[in-house]
């Protein structure tokens, strides 16, 4: 897996500090006259507040490599987001090679079984070609462990909750190691937005019911 953040608003800290000024002044500010305090203060104030709707005017792409359709069936369940992700109907995936869980190739037997079947189906989905049937109908035989790209945008509101939601211990592990080098890379951008981003168990108590609960409260230097 590989995860970049290719685009994002210039200083996004500051873009959502100046949409929050602009919400309690008679007139426009001048972003550029509010110092990193200021913009500290003011963030740490709207976050407190839940009056979270000014970070939506920071934006964040990221472009994700070699992650499995398992990974992106998750993912495009988060709605307020755009994804342009690699096409099955137009790229040959010929050869492709798939994600393998630690749970199984930590299992000498379990990982014999699981690449006999990948490589049954890569021979299938070439034989369906070669017997010109078109990519996008011998796409049906591959698994969800196929290896694909996407391009994903949220403003930093989504991404708090998506973090919320994937960053958990009780995410499913592909789509939480993700969502971990995700917020990495927003810290660095966006410190302030992100600051205490990520499990709610960072933040407080754990919002799940205890038979849901993993029981083993994060902590920030996880």
């Amino acid at each position: 897996m590989k995860v970049e953040l290719i685009n994002h608003t210039p200083d996004p800290d500051r873009a959502a500090a100046h949409a929050a000024l602009t919400c309690y002044r008679e007139k426009v500010p001048n972003k550029d006259e509010m110092d990193d305090d200021l913009i500290h203060d003011i963030l740490k104030q709207i976050k407190e507040s839940g009056h979270h709707s000014v970070i939506e005017h920071s934006s964040f792409t990221f472009a994700v490599h070699g992650v499995s359709r398992a990974l992106t069936h998750q993912l495009v369940r988060h709605r307020l987001a755009s994804y342009s992700q690699q096409s099955q109907r137009y790229v040959d995936i010929e050869d492709f090679q798939p994600v393998i869980p630690e749970s199984i190739s930590k299992d000498e037997h379990a990982y014999e079984l699981y690449e006999d079947l990948m490589e049954n189906i890569r021979e299938v989905y070439n034989e369906l070609k070669d017997r010109d049937i078109d990519k996008e109908d011998a796409r049906y035989v591959l698994p969800n462990a196929t290896r694909t790209n996407i391009i994903i945008t949220m403003n930093a509101r989504e991404l708090w909750h998506f973090f919320s939601l994937r960053c958990c211990r009780r995410a499913q592990w592909e789509i939480r190691e993700m969502a971990n080098r995700m917020l990495k890379l927003c810290k660095d951008v966006s410190p302030i937005i992100f600051e205490n981003a990520g499990a709610p168990c960072l933040r407080g108590p754990c919002p799940e019911i205890p038979e849901f609960s993993c029981g083993q409260p994060m902590r920030n230097d996880e």
